[in-house]
C-alpha cells in the first residue's frame, strides 16, 4: 500500500491502474488472483490479475511498463469500476503532475462524464488517509454505458506500516513512523490465547497509521518485526483461500501441514472446527454445574451446522436474472417423449465421417440443429417483448444459447448467427463454446444477445425439467437423458433409445399452438433425422 506521505499525491513516476469496465456497464468486479507482487517488473500488455464480474472471469493487462509499487486490494475483494487497484513505478513524471493529469484522463475514459469529480474525491480520500483515518468514500457514482449510477461499496485494505513498505519495496530512506515498541508490547498480552482468538492483538498502536493488520497477519509472530510482517502472507492455493474466506477463517491463524508450509483444505477445516467451539474452554473454567446440567452436550462442541456463502459474481447475476424472468414473463412448459434411435445411429455414423473429423459429435449437436430447423419453419417463436414500447420484436437471426454449468455457476454463452451455420460449423462452434466455458474464459460479449437457449439436463441423468427463460428470450428447450426403454415400434415392443424434451416459452409472445408446433417439429426431426434435409 502507498504510505501516508504519498497518499495525497503519487510519487514521481508512480502511475495508477484503475479497475476498468470490462463489459456491458458492469459496476464492480472481484479480484480473483494477482499474478504480480510489489517489486516485480511488468511490461505493457502483461496480465497482472484475474477478475470476476457478474458475467465472466477476465484477465487484466497493464497498459504501461515499470516496476510494481503497490497492490491496493487483496485477492477476494470486490472493487468498484474506476477504483485504482495497482500502482506501477514507470520512472517518468508523476501522474497528476504538470499540465496533464494522466489519472484524470484514464478516469475520463472509463467513467465518462463526472470523472474529474471522481479524481478530486479520490484525492480528498487520500488526504484523510494521511491523517490516519480510514474514511468511507462519499458515494462515488461512476456513470456506465447502458446503466445509471451505482454507489460503490468496497473499501481499501489497510495500509502497511512504514517498516513493511520499506521491506517490500527495498527502498532506502525509511520514513519516520511510530515506534514498533507499542506493537510488540500489544502482542505478548495475547500470547497465551488460542489461535482461534486473534482479535486480542488487533488493537492498533497509536500512530501505526491504522495498519494493525496486513493480510490478517501483522504481529502474528508476537515480535512486531518488519521482516515478519513483510513475509507473513500464508502459503495456500486459490481454492484453499476461497474455502477459508467462505468459512471466515484467517489463514494467518492456521497451522500449515502441507509441504513447504502450505496450508491445506484439512488445515482450514480443522481451524473452522476449533473456531466453532470457543465456548468449550470457557465452560471448563466455570464452576461445576449440577450433574443434570453437566450431562447436556454443548451445541457448539461439534462441527458447524451451517455455512454461509456470499452471493456474488456469476451466482448473483444468475439469481437476479432468474427472479426477473420468473416474475416478468408468463411461463408455459410443454413436454414430449420421442424415440431418438435413428438420431443416435446418425451420431455414431457422423463420428466415422472424415468430413466431421476434429469436431465433437454428440446428440446435443443434432438437438441444436433440430431446434434451428423448427425455428426456420416457425420464425414467430424467435422474438422478444419490448415492454416500454409495447411491441413484439421478431428476430431474423438466431443466437443459440447453450446453458453451461461451470465452477463459478451457470452461464449461457451463445453461438452467434447459428441459423447460418452448416452442421460441421455448428459442431465446431458448439465445441469451442463448451471448452471456453469450462475454462472460465467466456467473454461478456459471448453471453449477450441470445434469442433462444438449450439446456442439456440429460448429462446429469435427469429425464426432464421446467426450464426458466433467460431474460429477453422467448423460448428455452430442455434436453433430457437418452435411455433405452421398451417402446412400441412397427407394432412390436422393442428396446429403443428414448428421451423427453421440454419447451418453456413466453406466453406473451408464443401461444399454445405455436409452442406446440415448434416442439412437435423438434421431436419429428429427432425421430426421423432425414427431415433435416427435407425441411431446410
Amino acid at each position: 500500500m502507498t504510505n501516508s506521505a504519498q497518499a495525497a499525491q503519487p510519487a514521481a513516476g508512480v502511475r495508477e491502474f484503475k479497475m476498468p469496465d470490462v463489459g456491458e456497464g458492469l459496476t464492480e468486479a472481484e479480484i480473483l488472483k494477482w499474478y504480480v507482487q510489489p517489486g516485480d517488473t511488468v511490461t505493457d500488455g502483461q496480465v497482472v490479475c484475474e477478475v470476476e464480474t457478474a458475467k465472466a472471469a477476465v484477465e487484466l493487462p497493464i497498459p504501461f511498463d515499470g516496476v510494481v509499487h503497490d497492490l491496493r486490494f487483496d485477492e477476494g475483494t470486490t472493487v468498484d469500476v474506476g477504483t485504482p487497484i495497482i500502482t506501477v513505478d514507470t520512472g517518468g513524471p508523476a501522474a497528476g503532475s504538470g499540465g496533464g493529469d494522466s489519472s484524470a484522463a484514464q478516469a475520463a475514459l472509463e467513467t465518462g462524464a463526472g470523472a474529474a469529480a471522481e479524481v478530486a474525491e479520490e484525492a480528498a480520500g487520500t488526504e484523510e488517509a494521511a491523517t490516519g483515518e480510514e474514511a468511507e468514500p462519499e458515494g462515488r457514482q461512476p456513470v456506465l454505458v447502458g446503466y445509471g449510477v451505482a454507489t460503490g461499496s468496497t473499501k481499501r485494505r489497510p495500509r502497511k506500516p512504514a517498516a513493511a513498505r520499506d521491506a517490500v519495496a527495498g527502498g532506502a530512506g525509511t520514513a519516520p513512523a511510530a515506534s514498533p515498541a507499542p506493537v510488540a508490547s500489544a502482542a505478548p498480552a495475547a500470547s497465551p490465547a488460542p489461535v482461534a482468538e486473534p482479535a486480542a492483538a488487533a488493537e492498533p498502536a497509536p500512530g501505526d497509521d491504522g495498519a494493525g493488520e496486513v493480510n490478517g497477519a501483522s504481529g502474528v509472530n508476537g515480535q512486531g518485526e518488519p521482516s515478519a510482517v513483510a513475509s507473513s502472507r500464508p502459503l495456500a492455493k486459490p481454492p484453499v483461500r476461497k474455502l477459508a474466506k467462505d468459512l471466515g477463517i484467517d489463514l494467518a491463524t492456521v497451522v500449515p501441514s502441507g509441504p513447504d508450509g502450505i496450508v491445506t483444505r484439512d488445515d482450514v477445516h480443522a481451524a473452522a472446527a476449533r473456531a466453532a467451539a470457543p465456548a468449550a474452554p470457557a465452560a471448563a473454567r466455570e464452576p461445576a454445574e449440577p450433574a443434570a446440567f453437566a450431562a447436556e452436550p454443548s451445541a457448539s462442541a461439534g462441527a458447524a451446522r451451517e455455512t454461509r456463502v456470499p452471493v456474488k459474481g456469476v451466482r448473483k447475476a444468475t439469481a437476479q436474472a432468474m427472479v426477473d424472468s420468473a416474475f416478468t414473463a408468463p411461463h408455459v412448459t410443454e413436454f414430449v417423449t420421442v424415440d431418438v434411435t435413428r438420431t443416435m445411429k446418425l451420431v455414431a455414423d457422423l463420428k466415422q465421417d472424415p468430413d466431421m473429423a476434429g469436431v465433437r459429435i454428440n446428440p446435443l449437436l443434432l438437438v441444436a440443429k433440430a431446434f434451428l430447423v423448427a425455428i426456420r419453419r416457425h420464425p414467430e417463436v424467435n422474438a422478444s417483448w419490448d415492454e416500454e414500447r409495447q411491441e413484439i420484436v421478431r428476430k431474423h437471426y438466431v443466437n443459440l444459447g447453450i446453458a453451461a454449468a461451470t465452477p463459478r455457476g451457470l452461464i449461457v454463452p451463445n453461438i452467434k448467427d447459428a441459423h447460418d451455420k452448416t452442421l460441421p460449423e455448428l459442431a465446431s462452434a458448439l465445441g469451442e463454446l463448451v471448452a471456453t466455458a469450462r475454462e472460465g474464459r467466456t467473454s461478456p460479449a459471448a453471453m449477450s444477445g441470445g434469442t433462444v437457449t438449450i439446456t442439456n439436463v440429460g448429462v446429469f441423468g435427469v429425464d426432464t425439467g421446467t426450464p426458466i427463460l433467460n431474460p429477453g428470450e422467448s423460448a428455452i428447450l430442455a434436453f433430457g437423458q437418452v435411455r433405452e426403454q421398451p417402446w412400441v415400434h412397427k407394432g412390436k415392443v422393442k428396446p429403443r433409445h428414448v428421451t423427453t424434451l421440454a419447451l418453456s416459452f413466453d406466453h406473451r409472445l408464443v401461444d399454445g399452438e405455436l409452442g406446440s408446433k415448434v416442439l412437435a417439429d423438434i421431436a419429428a426431426v429427432l425421430e426421423q433425422p432425414k427431415r433435416l434435409m427435407l425441411w431446410q
